[in-house]
């Protein structure tokens, strides 16, 4: 499956965040192992790096948590046909608006995200991180 991680996952991870730490760990180390084929787009990785170092008052750790990310996921460019489709959809989080849009050219099957309501007229599947470890545990199985 190819899936788009939205930044809240990536973050819930990297900064341990409770009660959200175990799903999002699950589906990075799924990526890691070749269960789950994972996205970014380029704008999470400015506010992933944005957000761990305000945290963490850390440079070094912002920028680990780029490279590691870049170790493992795909990178969806976002590029002027990418914008202009976010801004013509009918999502009213412009963010959440260029993930999709990203999923959609890169033709991904889903989105991960905590915020599943913000994705509400999404053309790509929008799965709970719960919902998507679920499902990679029973093709495990």
């Amino acid at each position: 499956m190819r899936v788009l991680f939205d930044t809240n996952i990536l973050l819930d991870a990297i900064l341990c965040r409770e009660p959200f730490t175990a799903d999002a760990a699950f589906l990075i180390r799924a990526v890691g192992a070749d269960q789950i084929k994972g996205f970014v787009s380029a704008t999470t990785l400015t506010d992933v790096y944005y957000v761990v170092k305000r945290q963490t008052k850390s440079a070094e750790m912002a920028r680990n948590a780029v490279t590691d990310i870049l170790a493992i996921m795909e990178i969806c460019t976002v590029d002027r046909n990418v914008l202009e489709q976010a801004i013509l959809s009918n999502q009213s989080d412009f963010e959440d608006a260029v993930q999709i849009a990203c999923a959609i050219a890169l033709s991904l099957d889903a989105i991960v995200t905590r915020d599943v309501s913000g994705f509400t007229d999404s053309a790509i599947q929008v799965l709970s991180p719960n919902v998507l470890r679920n499902q990679v545990e029973d093709a495990q199985n």
